[in-house]
């Protein structure tokens, strides 16, 4: 789905006209019809505005184009499973069960793999198999790049 689409359809669902929409995040109706025609996209900082008023990433608000997963674990996310930093707005780096709160959930790389292969093993996935998995695929990922450094 493009921006225009996303933005129409979130604003028709939350009942507001272009008008209202326009008013909650201090542009000009013009600038709303625009986007929903698709002449232009919102900048970075009424993006963030209207990722707050519905609730939505700004990932989400552009049509997805980027396939997220957390920067932790690995996972796949949506805006069901990306965290929040403590002041309500999306970090789309991290999921809920890794960040949470401005924190991390896991201190170690080590702790994090044993919660994977106790919760991912399976019949058709050992414990032995998926802990080799996670061994080479966490530590490709920012969070634990960064803890490295």
């Amino acid at each position: 789905m493009d921006t225009k689409d996303v933005i129409l359809k979130l604003r028709t669902q939350n009942g507001l006209s272009q008008e209202e929409l326009a008013e909650k995040v201090y542009v000009t109706r013009q600038a709303v019809s625009r986007w929903e025609n698709g002449e232009t996209v919102p900048n970075t900082e009424t993006l963030k505005l209207l990722s707050k008023l519905f609730d939505v990433s700004i990932n989400t608000l552009l049509g997805s184009p980027r396939k997220l997963i957390c920067q932790c674990c690995g996972m796949p996310l949506d805006d069901s499973s990306i965290s929040k930093e403590p002041d309500g707005t999306y970090n789309e780096e991290y999921c809920t069960w890794c960040y949470a709160d401005g924190k991390f959930v896991y201190t170690s790389l080590e702790e994090l793999t044993d919660f994977l292969v106790g919760h991912m093993s399976n019949d058709n996935f050992s414990p032995e198999q998926a802990r080799e998995y996670f061994n080479k695929m966490l530590p490709t990922l920012n969070h634990w790049k960064q803890t490295e450094d």
